[in-house]
């Protein structure tokens, strides 16, 4: 029987986004709020009413992680759902208020 290593494995690099990829809007209480491009991409399509599970079919992910991106983008914006995070997105200039109206 082997006996179990005490040392840990090595952990690979995290990497992050450069800064550009963001799109950054001043909130009104003197915050920066940034939400990365796939957020806002992912925010976007939820505005015009689809789905989680319509928004992965469309982006290529899975419904999970369409719900990861909505749960930082409520977190980022002080929101606790897809009609609060679209009026205040809209307030700070963070997605246009026509997106809900494209097809």
């Amino acid at each position: 029987m082997a006996a179990l290593s005490a040392t840990p494995t090595p952990m690979p690099a995290i990497t992050r986004r450069p800064m550009n990829s963001a799109i950054i809007a001043p909130s009104s209480e003197d915050q920066v709020v940034k939400l990365t491009k796939r957020e806002v991409e992912v925010l976007t399509l939820v505005v015009q009413g689809n789905s989680s599970k319509e928004v992965a079919d469309k982006l290529f992910v899975s419904k999970r992680t369409v719900d990861f991106h909505l749960a930082n983008i409520y977190d980022k914006l002080h929101v606790s759902n897809r009609v609060q995070a679209f009026r205040r997105a809209t307030r700070l200039g963070l997605i246009p208020y026509e997106a809900q109206f494209v097809d």
